[in-house]
């Protein structure tokens, strides 16, 4: 399928690489064209298109990548709310999870897909139950998906990982695959050591929940003698790199760990505020030179599904810890957002808007309220920016969402009907 999108103000978020006035075309899925230059009306006629879409002036720009969520507890969205982390886990959440069924977590996972979109999200980085599933919910919704494994004592199995990791990482389109496991306290040492081999068998990195509260990493002292990120990197579990999701609690040994392995520390700002685990210090990262990502967590934690929130968050939070305005520029928050993600993913092919990269790019309504004056952009996007600025999600060169109509091959009104069968059931 061709695609022509012109009359666009154009962010490639290459480096050093300013906004633009251009079109961008896209073939079979892959981006063909980004250019400033107009052709003649003569050559344009030579191409024959399957849709030309005029951005009357609105902003092209990479889609946001998730770094970290679980798209199927979208059936618990406001039920397990306002408790600390470890009762709302052992009291709110595994115990309702434990009655999902595979199917559940397929429509739930629909769910979530729809609210992805409408923020512009163009792939996630999903850790949940039954991986299979969220994967079968992508693929017919279009959506991009890395898959991780959220393997513990009580569900999955290093044999069970390596499995899910062979089949997602053959070639598919869409979906591609990232070892790793629940958090160190939910694993035995026995466990982690059999993620430690699959990592050096297969020289691949490993992510994890990791320091999200400073009861998690008090507990890994006691049973270990270390930190939570001192302790599996003793068992060689990110000899191949990786990532933590939160890194609320790091020490200084800690973030040695990360910038010897390349790791990433992926800040979840919005759930960590809303289960009072703390504030990432991001600023501290970047200086570093440790990578940030940033991600929603999951829609029961959240609650919300919307990386403009969690944009402000890292961006708020930063300065409120710093102490300091000026801690973490707007645009290195955006870098978080899209380039750093798709990196931190593994989709080096989406983390720009350039020749020969995928086609998975937003349409952001510059003609709101909120986006005049047009000082700035980046810092637009991230300081007032909102979903409802998003025109259009498109994702492997296909449009799934545009001007507040879904194009996922169900309408949100069935997806909607099936969630609330599951949530009447369980709940």
């Amino acid at each position: 399928m061709r695609i022509r999108l012109y009359n666009a103000r154009v962010l490639t978020m290459e480096k050093d690489r300013a906004v633009f006035s251009g079109e961008v075309w896209i073939e079979d899925g892959r981006i063909v064209h980004v250019a400033e230059d107009r052709l003649s009306s003569g050559r344009l006629s030579e191409i024959k298109w399957d849709m030309e879409l005029d951005c009357r002036e609105n902003l092209l720009m990479p889609g946001f990548k998730n770094a970290h969520t679980h798209s199927g507890m979208t059936f618990l969205r406001s039920y397990a709310d306002d408790v600390p982390l470890q009762k709302w886990l052992n009291e709110k959440v595994f115990p309702m999870e434990a009655k999902l069924s595979g199917e559940d977590i397929y429509h739930l996972a629909r769910l979530a897909v729809l609210e992805y979109l409408t923020s512009g999200i163009t792939a996630i980085f999903d850790m949940y139950l039954k991986p299979d599933e969220t994967a079968a919910a992508c693929m017919d919704t279009g959506m991009r998906c890395v898959l991780t494994s959220g393997l513990n004592l009580f569900t999955s199995s290093v044999k069970q990982q390596e499995e899910e990791y062979l089949k997602w990482n053959s070639g598919n389109s869409l979906i591609s695959y990232q070892l790793g496991f629940h958090s160190e306290y939910t694993c035995s040492r026995e466990l982690l050591e059999g993620v430690a081999a699959l990592a050096r068998q297969y020289k691949a990195p490993v992510y994890t929940h990791l320091a999200e509260t400073k009861k998690e990493v008090e507990g890994c002292r006691e049973r270990y003698g270390m930190t939570p990120a001192v302790f599996l990197d003793s068992l060689g579990i990110f000899e191949y790199g990786g990532g933590g999701y939160h890194c609320v609690h790091m020490t200084e040994e800690d973030m040695n760990v990360f910038k010897k392995h390349g790791m990433y520390a992926v800040t979840n700002p919005a759930s960590n505020a809303k289960l009072a685990s703390g504030i990432a210090p991001v600023a501290e990262y970047v200086r570093r030179g440790i990578p940030v990502a940033i991600g929603t967590d999951g829609p029961a934690s959240n609650n919300c599904l919307d990386m403009f929130r969690e944009m402000f968050l890292v961006s708020g939070f930063s300065k409120i810890r710093e102490e300091d305005a000026s801690s973490l520029d707007a645009g290195e928050v955006l870098r978080m957002a899209t380039v750093s993600g798709a990196d931190a993913m593994g989709l080096k092919e989406a983390d720009v808007l350039a020749v020969g990269k995928l086609a998975d790019m937003i349409l952001i309504d510059l003609h709101q309220p909120n986006m005049q004056p047009v000082h700035n952009i980046p810092k637009n996007l991230v300081y007032s920016g909102s979903k409802a600025n998003v025109c259009m999600t498109m994702v492997n060169g296909r449009i799934l969402y545009r001007n507040g109509e879904f194009f996922v091959g169900e309408s949100p009104e069935e997806i909607y009907a099936k969630c609330g069968e599951i949530v009447k059931r369980i709940l």
